[in-house]
């Protein structure tokens, strides 16, 4: 079976989905060669790519331990006399 074409359009509005490995193993190898032959869309890849890595690490950072402590109260509470 051959690999069929993917073009900028396509490849732009499946980055998340290939990045987040979405994608059937057909579709990802469509949209790596694609992403080998082609200039722009390697660039938005990279950024794209970039930003999750920011991203991940900003969500990172230490939580405070009473929000920590808030947050499993409001849960427990919320679990002993639900709303509804």
């Amino acid at each position: 079976m051959g690999t069929a074409f993917v073009n900028c359009d396509e490849t732009i509005e499946r980055l998340y989905s290939y990045l987040d490995g979405e994608l059937t193993d057909d579709r990802r190898r469509e949209i790596a060669q694609h992403l080998d032959l082609c200039g722009p869309c390697v660039h938005a890849f990279g950024f794209e790519a970039e930003l999750r890595k920011v991203i991940a690490n900003r969500c990172r950072d230490h939580v405070p331990d009473a929000l920590i402590d808030r947050v499993a109260s409001a849960l427990k509470e919320e679990q002993i006399h639900p709303q509804g």
